[in-house]
């Protein structure tokens, strides 16, 4: 019982983290109304790509962001998942 315990308060911790940051709730916001290339990010956001990168890697670890590649061009989207979000509810 303890191992699944701290299993779902380590979960808690990555989601928390990956929603603490002002840039990440952007992306969240942009990618719910639809799937973005990262060169729409970051032109979007006005931020660097490594920065972009950084924050994105983020939000993959946490299961919110996914990323679908065509070529040379990668583009993330929202994580489907039948459990409902916190980001997902507005």
């Amino acid at each position: 019982m303890a191992v699944a315990t701290h299993s779902r308060t380590e979960r808690a911790i990555e989601l928390f983290h990956a929603l603490s940051d002002e840039t990440r709730l952007e992306i969240i916001e942009l990618l719910r109304k639809g799937e973005r290339c990262v060169c729409e990010l970051t032109d979007t956001l006005d931020a660097a790509q490594s920065r972009l990168s950084f924050h994105l890697r983020v939000l993959k670890e946490s299961s919110g962001t996914g990323r679908t590649d065509a070529g040379f061009t990668t583009s993330w989207i929202p994580r489907r998942s039948k459990k409902p979000r916190p980001w997902s509810q507005a």
